[in-house]
């Protein structure tokens, strides 16, 4: 069971920065598999007692890892953007590219089966995104509309992680900028670009 400390202390944001150094240095060494929890609270220099005070168990660091990194790979592309359009739709899928290039260099032998683990929250992630840039000070739209914005900005996210998925599981044949480039006219047109 997690201890709920301060997060706001900065002992605890120490200590948790401290844990997630040491499993970033154990990840680039060995497959997660073979990292314990023992492995990263050694290396960080504390107790076993101490990592489980931070976290429930190695895939929760690693969540938290992913999360983090996700979102500063997003904001960075993001940054400047303040409305939705094709230009900001673009910048999001690169970053999604982005990180699934930098999740299979960081786990080499375990992306095919990382990849998924974390997918929902990274489709998750993408939508609100993709929901933030919608002018909140607008007319409330009516149930109708808003089933229907919720409803592009699901099928805007799993297309990009899909999409960024499969361009990098296979050998990333292009670069990131030109697959996007190809691909958003298909995000954006969806089954009207199918059906000719």
């Amino acid at each position: 069971m997690t201890i709920k400390k301060n997060e706001a202390d900065p002992r605890v944001i120490r200590t948790r920065r401290l844990l997630q150094d040491a499993f970033d240095s154990l990840i680039q060494e060995k497959d997660f598999e073979a990292i314990t929890v023992r492995d990263i609270a050694e290396r960080a220099t504390v107790n076993r007692t101490t990592f489980y005070a931070h976290f429930v168990d190695k895939f929760e660091i690693l969540e938290a890892k992913l999360m983090e990194s996700f979102m500063t790979i997003i904001n960075r592309r993001i940054s400047g953007h303040e409305v939705l359009n094709e230009e900001t739709i673009q910048s999001i899928f690169l970053g999604v590219c982005d990180f699934h290039k930098g999740l299979s260099t960081m786990c080499k032998r375990r992306y095919k089966s990382l990849g998924p683990v974390f997918e929902i929250q990274i489709k998750e992630k993408i939508q609100t995104i993709l929901l933030s840039f919608i002018d909140k000070d607008k007319m409330r739209p009516s149930p109708n509309a808003q089933f229907l914005i919720n409803t592009a900005s699901i099928m805007l996210s799993w297309g990009m992680y899909g999409a960024a998925y499969v361009w990098n599981n296979e050998g990333q044949l292009i670069n990131a900028e030109s697959f996007v480039k190809q691909t958003t006219p298909l995000l954006m047109n969806g089954a009207k670009e199918l059906l000719g």
